[in-house]
């Protein structure tokens, strides 16, 4: 039996209670529901304590084909509301059953302002909501649109709970100032002497990254399928073409075609992760594989 002394046993105690008082405090936040995990960041980031932020897509998972849980479906009842990120494969094909199934159900698209851009070669989106087809649905991976995101999930969270809004100012003041501050990183990085400013990556998630700083990605797959013998032929030649030194990777998608045109050109097999939560450690890591 484990004895425990006067002052561990106050100790214990103490954490018991605290944890129960974190428990409870978190059961009567307010619940807001976002598609993915960049998304919670940038969320959670102006929302602080004020609301208790999940996921629909969980780590680990593609927001392009993932489908809900039941109990999930049945838990985002309890959300006050649901920012959207824009055209992901999962709200294009989710988004209207899931508000049949939540009426009352209050609900924000971030990307309201971002200059979109249209990719009729990949099929991302299915039907999109307000009828346009072929939109580039990775927004996050820009510091331009993430001003924008971050701007739109203020106005969402000042509509919500108007009588925080000096809060929510503040840490979005703040969240603004680390996202200039990520740019100006990632700017740095970019302007070292002898940056490869072309690259290749298995699933094209870097796009709107790519406008912001004038870099060329090359996608591997085709069509958003595995590319033929042919065309990975073509990206051989491609690669060595334009100086390509890095070719990126997703850990949802298999590599396999990546390090076969590593190895007929002398390139790197550098792993990403462009739906992680720490969105800011990815766009740098990006830019690092770069400048190296």
């Amino acid at each position: 039996m484990i004895k425990y002394t006067p002052l561990l046993l106050l100790a214990v105690l103490l954490s018991a209670c605290n944890a129960k008082r974190t428990k409870n405090d978190s059961a009567e936040q307010p619940i807001l529901t976002v598609t993915m995990e960049p998304q919670r960041y940038f969320t959670e980031a102006i929302a602080g304590n004020k609301f208790n932020v999940i996921s629909m897509v969980p780590k680990g998972s593609s927001p392009e084909t993932y489908d809900p849980t039941p109990s999930q479906l049945v838990a985002l009842g309890d959300s006050k509301a649901y920012l959207r990120i824009g055209y992901i494969g999962f709200e294009q094909t989710w988004m209207e059953r899931l508000l049949d199934n939540t009426p009352h159900l209050q609900v924000f698209d971030t990307s309201k302002g971002i200059d979109l851009i249209m990719d009729t070669s990949h099929n991302h989106t299915g039907n999109c909501q307000h009828g346009e087809s072929g939109v580039e649905p990775h927004i996050w991976s820009s510091t331009t649109n993430a001003l924008i995101i971050a701007r739109n999930t203020y106005k969402a969270l000042t509509q919500l709970d108007s009588q925080n809004e000096p809060y929510y100012l503040n840490r979005y003041d703040s969240l603004c100032h680390q996202i200039q501050e990520t740019d100006s990183i990632v700017r740095q990085l970019l302007a070292t002497p002898g940056t490869a400013h072309a690259f290749m990556i298995y699933h094209p998630a870097l796009s709107y990254f790519a406008r912001d700083y004038g870099l060329h990605q090359i996608a591997i797959e085709e069509g958003g399928k595995e590319p033929s013998p042919a065309h990975l032929k073509e990206l051989i030649n491609l690669c060595k073409a334009e100086g390509v030194r890095v070719i990126f990777v997703q850990p949802e998608f298999d590599r396999r075609n990546a390090e076969i045109i590593a190895e007929q050109t002398g390139t790197r097999v550098v792993p990403i992760n462009p739906l992680s939560y720490n969105w800011q450690e990815e766009l740098v890591n990006v830019a690092k594989a770069l400048s190296e």
